[in-house]
């Protein structure tokens, strides 16, 4: 599958390209049997296990120098229940093969990210999110899961069956057992209206909460360097569908989004001081649009231009705060970034490593073109975050450990008493979750 990050000699490495390992082994599974058959035989060899999706984690999270368990022929659709309105998938599904089959049979998941090459699988467990006032992350929307744990048996789990499983395992980092089968909500296909517009940088911090407040689905991207920003606004709408046109949307999206901004992305690089100009001119260069489609149609878009990223979750009403230190941080620095700075918001869950877990909460995603130096801008943005008792993004570049989050998440003593019961001699541990949950 191309978009599976690989790589020479038996060599992985990961979409952002920051992150490789050697696997002392691969396999590809072609069932739930299969694959408990695989972590069975690991065990007795004593090699740790890891199972890895497109490698769109920027952090080492699938990183394993034992057993690697590739998932594409874990793939498709198991059941759609019209009753409970819920779609059982297999764990190696990517999103976007999942979005196109419920588009056909008339259903939709009620939220999600911003890119869908993901693996079902690997989405859920690293906590991927979209924005939404009332609507929560693709975590947030399972039902239920299937799971093999390091035994090598099959266990499942739903809010009736092994709920304290259910709570931890919807966002499991890989430390609870290979995630195979996964039964989302769904509901009934709905359009979604979405609006884009500039908007100066102080006007978005100043109406922040009216903007939270009025849209189902409210984002936006501030271009460091400039007082300017990008605001997407997505709500439902009961049509008709008034999609953006072929070829207006192939110079937005791809032309502009992608072609131009890789090019000057490259010009950044070469030239550092050339960014706070390009920034002014990518700021204005998209403008004011609006269209309404399917809800991947709206939520996501194509991402062709490698980066590295941190994000973190702020609580809400500490957001307008912390986006304000970061400005006059990036502005006092020197640093020349190139990429947008993006938010987004979520409502609080249930489930005990989300970053949404008991708080409403804000995202701040910082960007940076990859193979450009990137750790004074993230070192200084993640001080900035924490500060305000921030949680990093599972998938995303961080430095927290354990002893952080044992302090910014209450429950988190409950997932490493899972842990300890599911994967006693740590079967499913790397160096990553080695330092965010403790050895």
């Amino acid at each position: 599958m191309s978009s599976t990050a690989s790589g020479k000699n038996g060599t992985w490495r990961n979409w952002g390209g920051n992150v490789s390992a050697r696997p002392a082994r691969e396999v590809t599974p072609a069932s739930v049997d299969e694959l408990a058959a695989a972590v069975r035989q690991a065990a007795e060899e004593g090699l740790r296990i890891k199972a890895v999706g497109t490698g769109h984690s920027f952090t080492s999270i699938a990183a394993t120098d034992g057993l690697l368990i590739r998932p594409q022929l874990l793939t498709g659709i198991r059941k759609i229940d019209r009753d409970a309105m819920t779609v059982t998938v297999e764990a190696g599904t990517p999103l976007k093969r999942l979005n196109v089959a419920l588009a056909r049979e008339g259903l939709s998941l009620t939220n999600m990210g911003d890119i869908m090459e993901q693996t079902v699988s690997g989405a859920t467990s690293t906590g991927t999110h979209g924005t939404g006032r009332d609507s929560a992350s693709i975590a947030a929307q399972i039902k239920a899961l299937e799971l093999v744990t390091a035994d090598g048996s099959v266990l499942t789990c739903s809010e009736k069956e092994n709920p304290d499983v259910f709570a931890a395992a919807r966002i499991g980092l890989g430390a609870l057992g290979v995630v195979t089968a996964i039964t989302f909500a769904v509901e009934p296909l709905f359009l979604l209206t979405a609006r884009e517009e500039p908007m100066p940088f102080e006007r978005v911090l100043a109406d922040f909460d009216e903007l939270w407040a009025e849209n189902e689905h409210f984002e936006f991207y501030w271009f460091p360097h400039t007082g300017s920003t990008n605001t997407k606004r997505n709500n439902r709408s009961v049509g008709p569908a008034q999609p953006v046109g072929q070829l207006k949307g192939w110079f937005e999206d791809e032309f502009l989004s992608n072609g131009v901004f890789q090019v000057a992305n490259w010009v950044g690089r070469a030239v550092p001081a050339t960014i706070p100009s390009i920034a002014r001119i990518s700021s204005r260069a998209l403008s004011a649009r609006t269209y309404t489609d399917i809800p991947y149609k709206v939520f996501t878009s194509p991402r062709r231009v490698r980066f590295v990223e941190m994000e973190f979750a702020v609580p809400r009403e500490a957001v307008v705060e912390t986006l304000r230190e970061l400005k006059a941080m990036v502005d006092r620095s020197g640093l020349r970034v190139s990429f947008p700075v993006e938010v987004r918001t979520a409502p609080a869950d249930d489930i005990t490593l989300s970053t949404a877990s008991g708080r409403d909460s804000a995202y701040i995603a910082v960007h940076m073109f990859r193979g450009t130096p990137y750790q004074r801008y993230f070192t200084a943005a993640e001080r900035i975050f924490t500060a305000h008792e921030g949680r990093p993004h599972w998938g995303k570049v961080h430095t927290r450990d354990a002893e952080y989050f044992a302090r910014v998440y209450p429950r988190f003593g409950e997932f490493t008493a899972l842990r300890d019961r599911l994967d006693p001699e740590r079967r499913f541990q790397n160096a990553y979750l080695r330092r965010v949950l403790g050895a």
